[in-house]
């Protein structure tokens, strides 16, 4: 039996072909006709631009001729009755004709580029934000927002590159050859081409080479990008433990292997341009030489001899920028390829085929024989059975890492359990939209992040469409309106980036509000209280059992003195449900329940002691 093995270039040149046909259909799109017609227009135009560049030359050399006394003769009528003046100012005329078409290819094309970037750009974003949970908590924000960054800019490159660099130059190419051939001799035409497939060869490997480095340094980037991200989104917590130096040698650390791949990056572009220079230098003085033969000898005129020299200078210029525009292809390629391997990512939690929209009667949700863990072995929660009726509170207590939390994450279908079922209304969640059961919850976390925007913006976010009235109704109801009364741009005051600006109780109220203001019919609290003082925490307590009447209430707690009027408390210990009643019921059985609360009675007590 034979293993057949591939090179990593053959391997990133059938991704590069991947990618390519992935990028095709937005540049043509089945239900855009006008589109098509612009891809038409701009390719029309393109060859009509290097048609003229190539006719240039012609006009260039008859101006020539026609200042030679001597060759008079040899010139076809029209461009003797041009003349020399004439001649000059039709080779002007040419020239700017050829920009002239180029700039219109440019604008014909540019709805066609922009709205491929932009489909391809929404269409990641809305990709990352179905992954699942478990993907995000596993990627580094830094490194991903990067990887859209450079595919997004990497199908823009590509569009204009590919298109306008590469495809026109090989058409430039084929028409020169054949003026060459057709009109001088098969040497020059043997010459060129030779020179053009050693130039290219040589190029394309060095290139190879240098994408491998570039590889590394944009590895070596994308390390440096997250861990500055992460340094700067933790920048309290750097803080706290005077590790300034220790963040920016980490960081240094990786920008020291950005510096050797940059570095290896100049030193070959170096050699690349001087191996580029030589060759077409040689294929130059070839073909100039061959010409100057012919004027000696009375086969060309001087005219020709400047011709083929305009010629040449045509072909080594789009020529000298071949290394750049391949590897920056290739990049683009790479970069793009990051980005639909990410558009490749299968969604861990999808909605069925025919997922209907959930229709909440009274708010009945149903835990039955629920088994889930997030990886293989490690068992969250074990065959629970948690029933809360319509417009119940039922509070979930427990020690650390007994699942509490983990509830409400699969409450929300960001995980799929691996066995049971959560049932609402007599609804499997998992054969309901996803956004319709997000549409009927309501969560107050634990640790409420802010987009770094307005006070206003964060809390009109729970309900869109929210008028400025149900903003201050719903900050009133979190005892926070007076609060932002009292900054200088109230509402319009900007939290900073994850609301570092707020203390942890204010972002909690901002977090509230924003809850109050969306009004589901479902609520659940995950620690929703833990950043408040007790005054603060005394009056949004009553708040959120205000907020809770009428509603189906999941309310996880650790601090247990909040939770003492539920209609039901559950205990979970290492995720199996161990007790569940009242509190007073719970204290009076004298088990789990009644020990977390007694030791807590304690603990308060010993504070107390000491603040006095």
């Amino acid at each position: 039996m034979r293993l057949t093995t591939m090179t990593n270039t053959e391997v990133d040149r059938k991704s590069g072909m991947r990618t390519i046909r992935k990028v095709l259909p937005y540049l043509w799109p089945a239900d855009k006709s006008s589109i098509k017609v612009r891809v038409v227009l701009s390719l029309i135009v393109l060859v009509l631009a290097r048609t003229v560049s190539v006719a240039t030359p012609f006009y260039y050399k008859a101006a020539v001729d026609a200042l030679a006394p001597a060759a008079k003769e040899a010139e076809p009528a029209l461009l003797l009755a041009m003349g020399a003046i004439g001649l000059t100012i039709a080779y002007g005329a040419l020239r700017l004709l050829s920009v002239g078409f180029n700039q219109l290819r440019d604008v014909i094309f540019a709805r066609v580029g922009q709205r491929a970037l932009r489909r391809l750009a929404l269409e990641t974003f809305e990709h990352i934000h179905a992954l699942s949970l478990r993907y995000h908590i596993a990627r580094k924000t830094g490194g991903l927002s990067r990887i859209i960054e450079r595919g997004v800019k990497g199908v823009e490159f590509l569009l204009r590159f590919m298109l306008f660099s590469i495809g026109p130059l090989i058409l430039e190419l084929l028409m020169i050859a054949a003026i060459l051939f057709f009109v001088f001799d098969v040497w020059y035409l043997v010459v060129v081409v030779s020179t053009i497939s050693i130039y290219i060869w040589f190029t394309f490997k060095v290139t190879e080479w240098r994408v491998q480095i570039r590889k590394e340094m944009n590895d070596q980037d994308t390390e440096a990008n997250q861990k500055a991200v992460d340094s700067l989104l933790n920048f309290e917590t750097v803080k706290y433990f005077g590790a300034e130096h220790r963040e920016a040698m980490r960081y240094d650390e990786s920008m020291k292997g950005y510096e050797a791949a940059a570095l290896k990056t100049s030193y070959s572009l170096a050699f690349l341009n001087f191996g580029q220079s030589v060759l077409i230098t040689s294929g130059l003085v070839i073909v100039m030489v061959l010409a100057a033969v012919g004027v000696q000898n009375g086969d060309l005129t001087v005219g020709d001899f400047v011709m083929v020299n305009a010629y040449m200078i045509q072909i080594t210029m789009p020529l000298n920028f071949l290394g750049t525009v391949y590897r920056e292809i290739r990049q683009a390629l790479v970069d793009m390829g990051e980005m639909f391997d990410l558009l490749e990512q299968p969604a861990e939690v999808t909605d069925k085929p025919n997922a209907k929209v959930l229709k909440v009667t009274g708010g009945h949700i149903s835990f039955k024989a629920v088994d889930f863990g997030y990886e293989p072995g490690r068992q969250i929660l074990k065959t629970l059975d948690l029933d809360v009726k319509p417009g119940q509170m039922v509070a979930v207590v427990g020690s650390s890492g007994s699942g509490k939390s983990t509830i409400g994450r699969l409450l929300f279908r960001f995980y799929d359990v691996n066995s049971g079922g959560i049932i609402i209304d007599g609804q499997d969640i998992r054969d309901i939209t996803q956004a319709s059961l997000h549409n009927v919850l309501g969560i107050v976390p634990q640790d409420t992040v802010l987009f770094n925007d307005s006070i206003g913006y964060n809390i009109a976010y729970g309900r869109e469409g929210a008028t400025r009235d149900d903003i201050i109704l719903a900050a009133k109801a979190a005892k926070i309106h007076d609060f932002v009364q009292s900054l200088p741009d109230g509402y319009e005051t900007t939290v900073g980036e994850r609301g570092l600006k707020l203390s942890g109780g204010e972002k909690q109220r901002v977090g509230i509000a924003r809850t109050l203001l969306k009004n589901p019919p479902i609520l659940l609290l995950d620690e929703a209280t833990s950043a408040l003082d007790s005054e603060t925490e005394r009056g949004i307590q009553e708040s959120l059992k205000t907020m809770g009447q009428g509603r189906s209430v999941i309310t996880i707690a650790h601090r247990l003195s909040t939770i003492v009027d539920a209609d039901r408390i559950v205990v979970l210990e290492n995720g199996h449900l161990v007790e569940q009643g009242t509190h007073e019921e719970l204290l009076e059985l004298g088990a789990r329940y009644s020990s977390m609360w007694n030791r807590q009675l304690a603990d308060e007590d010993a504070e107390d002691v000491h603040a006095a």
